[in-house]
């Protein structure tokens, strides 16, 4: 054999070799590439944008939670303001209640010396017409002094 037309087979087989493979493996071997890189680059561009809205919905959450806090410590003020008042009002409840207990008690108090007055002075109009019987040794008729026995029972 001969070393040229080794070569110069070797160089066809070569040429036919590279315009086969630029005509049918290459196109396909690049367009898998492609959209290889295609996939890949929506996968970074998806993630990119995930990210973005998670940090949007991180930012949403802080402020709800914040929101959410104040409306809490709103609502907490609320509800000692409320306690506040409604001790307040039971405080005043209780003080009218007394204070009318003590009127009472004292309007109680009042009839009752004012019982203890005419029963005083009863006794007394009875003592004094006791007293004036013996002095006078003789019966006074109660009923038919009564104007003067009221008269002294008013004077007493």
């Amino acid at each position: 054999m001969n070393l040229n037309a080794t070569l110069l087979a070797q160089f066809v087989v070569f040429i036919i070799l590279a315009i086969f493979t630029a005509k049918v493996v290459w196109p396909p071997l690049v367009k898998v590439l492609d959209e290889r890189a295609k996939k890949i680059q929506e996968g970074l561009t998806a993630a990119d944008r995930s990210k973005q809205e998670m940090i949007a919905v991180q930012k949403h959450v802080q402020s709800e939670l914040a929101k959410a806090r104040e409306e809490g410590q709103k609502r907490v003020q609320e509800a000692e303001t409320r306690a506040q008042q409604i001790a307040d009002d039971i405080k005043h409840d209780a003080e009218n209640e007394a204070a009318a207990i003590i009127a009472q008690a004292k309007a109680q108090a009042e009839l009752q010396i004012r019982q203890a007055r005419e029963e005083l002075r009863a006794e007394v109009a009875n003592l004094a017409v006791k007293g004036a019987e013996q002095i006078l040794k003789r019966e006074i008729d109660a009923k038919a002094h009564a104007d003067l026995l009221n008269k002294i029972s008013a004077e007493l």
